[in-house]
């Protein structure tokens, strides 16, 4: 019978035997857990697998949602405080912390335990929130900002490696839909949100409102995670591997974020940049090779299943965010769409995404071979992206309706790329190759924004401001030039997409633990 399908508890003589299962897996070898059933856990009612899911799909859309909501309210922060060559630091801070602090809270609450963690990454957050909110200058709210970003970059790992201590991995496919759809809300309401709460009432609205969300939050989750089984094992925290990965990240990152903009691709600041990243990088490296419990294992990221679904999942989340950031200059110089209609206009290829999640996840809860949904997508994705480079200029509807296309193979991936990691290694170190892969991918596709951004500056000239307001830029840009452009842009999706489909053929398809069901996951969500 699925798990989450359980309405009654077990008999009190049955609990020594879940609490021995529990140890033995925490004190489990580092070879990955391989079996055609995942092993028992402690059973949930429908009831407080509904709490839980709720409290943690509130918990990322908060975390989501500070990542977007802020932009359109900057203006109105830079008139307050009467400065605005800072202003891209409110941006930053957060982009910069929550991607270096990712493997860190993944690590650490596979040492010290999920609710212990997220614990520590929601305080964080709304303590973050608060001092945005009391902010009496542009310094202040930057450092607080950085802070809002250690606790919502902890957020996201954590909770997806709670979702694996509650679900079998054949199971845990099916909710990557409804967290995909949490980004996609996030991604479409914060802009919107953001400049009403700016234009009506106060920009420091949209961080007072994370404080009821997040108590919210916290008060469903808490009392449900006691129940939930405890797969973490104590052991020394390697502060000095961590620190180094962040250092890493943060070098590497600054130099994406300045380049091409701030400074010039080759000038001193970024080649110093991008030494020091590689620098610390290497220094990482040789430092998990003779550390004897390291903070995050080279092993975990070895292997036939780990690194190849990172890389795809990156490839494809890259181009996901290179188009999506990019597209808006595209629909107003050739379509001569507003700011307004050119946000409504990324809508297919935001929100489309879910819908593929949702048929990868329902094929990886009955197939066996569940890696080719997300083959087929990915070159699906791939030939449609190949196919709107060749055909542009086309019809607006037509354009939307085959980026719409574009996405639903996209976001296949999602699914099978997070299960099979997490499936590929032992339960206590889940937390850790969870935080690992949102890290990498965000790096992944940091660099790919940034390459996709190098394309178009090549193709239209160096003097192009990316980003920001486009009104005054796209008025000296010829249309014939931004489709030729573009072109490259589309090419450069197609072969993202493509590589990622060819990372997918080498990762090994292991079996994945759980009953093989045609169990709908909304029965949890309507149904006691």
């Amino acid at each position: 019978m699925n798990q989450m399908q359980r309405e009654s508890r077990p008999a009190a003589d049955d609990q020594p035997i879940q609490d021995e299962i529990a140890e033995q897996l925490s004190r489990s070898s580092l070879e990955a857990i391989d079996r055609d059933h995942a092993p028992p856990v402690t059973p949930l009612t429908q009831a407080e697998v509904r709490g839980i899911l709720i409290s943690l799909l509130l918990a990322m859309f908060l975390a989501a949602l500070d990542q977007t909501i802020v932009a359109t309210a900057l203006p109105t922060i830079g008139r307050q405080f009467g400065d605005v060559s800072n202003l891209s630091w409110v941006i930053t801070a957060y982009l910069l912390a929550s991607t270096a602090v990712a493997p860190v809270f993944g690590s650490l609450s596979d040492i010290y335990g999920r609710r212990a963690t997220i614990i520590a990454a929601m305080s964080m957050f709304m303590v973050g929130s608060v001092m945005c909110a009391l902010a009496p200058n542009m310094l202040v709210l930057i450092i607080a900002r950085a802070l809002q970003g250690l606790g919502g970059g902890g957020i996201l790992p954590i909770v997806q490696t709670i979702i694996s201590d509650v679900v079998s991995p054949r199971e845990r496919g099916q909710y990557q839909a409804y967290f995909s759809a949490v980004w996609v809300t996030a991604g479409i309401g914060g802009p919107i949100l953001g400049g009403v709460f700016a234009e009506h009432l106060h920009w420091s609205m949209i961080f007072w409102i994370n404080i009821p969300l997040g108590i919210g939050a916290m008060l469903l989750m808490l009392p449900n995670l006691k129940k939930i089984p405890v797969f973490h094992r104590r052991r020394k925290v390697d502060w000095l591997g961590g620190i180094l990965l962040m250092l890493s990240a943060v070098s590497f990152m600054l130099a994406l974020t300045w380049g091409g903009s701030r400074f010039a691709w080759l000038s001193p600041t970024i080649l110093a940049l991008l030494g020091a990243a590689v620098a610390i990088a290497v220094a990482f490296v040789w430092h998990a090779m003779h550390t004897e419990q390291p903070f995050l294992p080279l092993s975990l990221i070895g292997g036939r299943v780990v690194p190849y679904a990172m890389a795809a999942g990156g490839c494809c989340l890259g181009a996901m965010l290179g188009l999506t950031v990019h597209l808006p200059l595209y629909y107003e110089v050739v379509y001569g769409l507003t700011a307004a209609e050119a946000g409504l206009a990324l809508i297919p290829i935001a929100a489309v995404s879910v819908l593929g999640a949702l048929i990868a996840g329902r094929t990886m809860a009955k197939a066996v071979h569940y890696k080719r949904i997300a083959i087929g997508g990915t070159s699906a994705a791939a030939l449609i992206a190949l196919a709107i480079a060749l055909l542009t200029p086309l019809p607006l509807w037509q354009l939307l309706t085959m980026l719409a296309l574009f996405s639903i193979g996209l976001g296949m991936i999602f699914p099978v790329t997070l299960v099979s990691i997490q499936n590929a290694v032992p339960r206590p170190q889940v937390g850790t190759v969870t935080g690992a892969m949102n890290f990498f991918r965000a790096l992944v596709s940091s660099f790919t924004v940034a390459a996709f951004t190098t394309v178009l500056l090549m193709a239209l000239g160096p003097n192009l401001t990316i980003a920001g307001e486009h009104a005054q830029v796209t008025q000296a840009i010829a249309r014939a030039e931004m489709i030729t452009a573009f072109r490259y842009v589309f090419e450069s999706a197609a072969a993202l997409l493509a590589l990622a489909a060819f990372f997918l053929v080498l990762m090994e398809e292991r079996p994945l633990a759980g009953p093989r069901v045609s169990y709908i996951v909304t029965a949890c969500l309507t149904h006691h």
